[in-house]
């Protein structure tokens, strides 16, 4: 079970720097969140803080916003005022957390999924191919699983359903057996040997293909979906009736969970029913179909090009 911890406020008058992370789509999530003054809100992503910086400008002086991050480093972007509180722990644990803040439902939850500019950036949390540095890719550093202990334990059937389902190799089952043999030579340890094998089983164009096989296994080291199913799970208990769920996914696994549950209820793409065979709604679409990123936006911050937000309101 992840443990966590209430960040005490630091001061933190200065704007975060763009260099940790750039808010994606940020006025069509507070948009689409229909801020209450007086209401209380999560963001469940809290990051470089961007998102919660201008919720808190929405905010009058009874409203809060309580934010969560598993990464160390985002506390340092920590917000200087009594309105806000960050809790360093996955955004999966909510209910238990907040009850600890005396909080049982919120007016709104906002969730920018993926990994941060700044976690891209730092070489030495291996999220990234362009920097040589360890195979780590936790985004809790306190997680004990690496993406070197997947590469060097996992069986190669493992491997392959990972490489497959997150990533979605043509070659997934090639690869999955190349990687186990090469690491009966030397265990994986370096982002350089992951580099290696890639160049080596390579189907397509290579930085297409790194991105792929780097998803795959971040998603496997840090349980990505099942947090997400936590996540929207949590939010049907925690919203109050109106209040609004925003979610910014990033490739079609996340975009399909949170497009089912927030249409049918369930993370299937079929309708959740009670007892007599009734479907139950629990959810009021307010984008049918995803925001994304306009030229502009694109042209800004080449994360955006895949961000798809969706926005639904609890009924």
């Amino acid at each position: 079970m992840a443990v966590g911890f209430i960040q005490p406020l630091v001061s933190s008058n200065q704007q975060p720097s763009s260099m940790y992370h750039i808010p994606v789509l940020l006025h069509e999530c507070i948009d689409g969140l229909a801020i209450q003054p007086d209401g209380v809100y999560i963001d469940a992503t809290f990051g470089g803080g961007g998102h919660s910086r201008e919720i808190m400008k929405h905010l009058g002086a009874e409203g809060r916003l309580i934010g969560f991050d598993q990464d160390a480093d985002a506390a340092k972007n920590a917000i200087d005022d009594e309105r806000f509180t960050l809790i360093r722990a996955n955004f999966r644990h909510m209910r238990r957390f907040l009850r600890l803040e005396g909080i049982a439902q919120v007016d709104g939850i906002l969730a920018d999924l993926g990994v941060s500019s700044h976690q891209f950036d730092e070489g030495s949390r291996g999220f990234s191919y362009r920097f040589e540095g360890p195979l780590d890719m936790r985004m809790s550093q306190g997680d004990s699983t690496t993406a070197a202990d997947v590469l060097n334990t996992y069986d190669a059937e493992d491997l392959q359903k990972i490489f497959s389902e997150y990533g979605e190799l043509r070659n997934a089952k090639t690869f999955a057996h190349a990687i186990v043999a090469k690491r009966m030579q030397n265990p994986f340890r370096t982002t350089a040997d992951l580099r290696a094998i890639c160049e080596q089983e390579v189907k397509g164009e290579l930085h297409r293909y790194m991105a792929q096989v780097y998803q795959a296994l971040r998603m496997e080291v840090n349980d990505e979906l099942g947090a997400l199913r936590d996540l929207l799970t949590e939010s049907k208990e925690l919203l109050k009736p109106g209040g609004r769920l925003a979610v910014i996914t990033f490739h079609s696994l996340e975009d399909r969970l949170v497009k089912n549950y927030m249409k049918h209820g369930t993370f299937e793409d079929e309708p959740e029913k009670d007892f007599f065979g009734n479907f139950e709604k629990h959810w009021k679409l307010i984008t049918k179909k995803p925001i994304t990123a306009g030229a502009e936006e694109s042209k800004k911050n080449s994360r955006s090009h895949s961000a798809k937000l969706r926005v639904a309101e609890r009924v």
